[in-house]
């Protein structure tokens, strides 16, 4: 199955030739509401079917429904539903989860109707994955007992039907996700409190990094956020202790939610591991001033 080539082919198709076109390729489909995500069949994806003459009784039935595809073993297909809504912006996570090479080998990438993005992975066919959601990082996965929305569908959205459609595809071959790394990555698990935690927090002085960091203007304070939470990292203070003193700061400065975890991470990743440019270099890579001071 040429996933790629399946869903450039939608382009100009109406729901019916288009859902047509997914059964004969070889990939279950069901019908959803017109302009909208809910299905129409009374086991949702469960009906999912490549039956020519089922789809065509469906779509006979609703000429204009969206097309819906159950993600995981059944279609062979997993996807990254990158999110955008509200103050919620999926893309920044997705960008750093790429940089980590957590999700940066996918087939094809879908614009959806919000202006999100799904990037489309091939299902291994030796591991079942569940779907999973990290709503704070604007990401969401669909493996097992989950489903998306597929071109040439359309809709609803802030009052307009707005398309999905093909945008990208992958430069190299295609390989699975590991949907366990990524979500460990985006939505990782608190740690244990550490009974040196207090201590840390006032040998690195904490409050002052914090306020610093909280006047950091656009153009430095992903890099400013990334430096404060490696000085707490090699201090011995938790990431959760991290999140939680270095967040508030960080939003106040004008970061998002899912930048500002991923970047705590991305830090807290860079200390622990020791082969890494941070360490040979002696922790002194950056060096900021705190009311006149240059710490390291």
């Amino acid at each position: 199955m040429d996933t790629v080539a399946v869903l450039a082919s939608m382009i100009g198709l109406t729901p019916r030739e288009g859902a047509t076109r997914f059964a004969a390729a070889g990939i279950p489909i069901f019908p959803c509401k017109p302009a909208q995500k809910r299905p129409l069949t009374e086991h949702g994806f469960h009906d999912a079917t490549t039956d020519a003459e089922q789809v065509g009784r469906w779509w006979t039935q609703w000429p204009q429904a969206n097309i819906g595809m159950p993600t995981g073993h059944a279609s062979g297909l997993e996807v990254v539903d990158v999110d955008v809504h509200g103050r919620v912006r999926g893309f920044a996570a997705f960008e750093l989860a790429r940089r980590e090479g957590l999700a940066d080998r996918w087939q094809a990438l879908v614009k959806t109707a919000s202006g999100g993005m799904h990037a489309y992975y091939p299902a291994d066919p030796d591991r079942a994955q569940p779907s999973w959601q990290a709503a704070r990082s604007g990401i969401d996965f669909r493996g097992e007992g989950g489903y998306v929305i597929v071109p040439p569908s359309l809709v609803l959205f802030e009052g307009n039907r707005s398309a999905y459609e093909l945008i990208g595809t992958g430069r190299s071959e295609a390989v699975p996700i590991d949907g366990a790394a990524l979500r460990a990555f985006l939505d990782p698990k608190p740690a244990p409190v550490s009974t040196m935690t207090t201590n840390a927090l006032r040998d690195v002085d904490v409050e002052r990094i914090a306020a610093w960091l909280a006047t950091r203007p656009e153009g430095e304070r992903n890099r400013a956020l990334y430096w404060a939470a490696c000085r707490l990292a090699e201090n011995g203070v938790t990431d959760e202790s991290a999140r939680t003193v270095l967040g508030p700061a960080a939003e106040h400065a004008g970061l998002g939610q899912s930048e500002v975890l991923t970047t705590i991470r991305s830090a807290y990743r860079t200390v622990a591991a020791p082969t890494s440019p941070f360490h040979s270099r002696g922790a002194q890579a950056v060096a900021h001033p705190i009311n006149g001071q240059v710490i390291s």
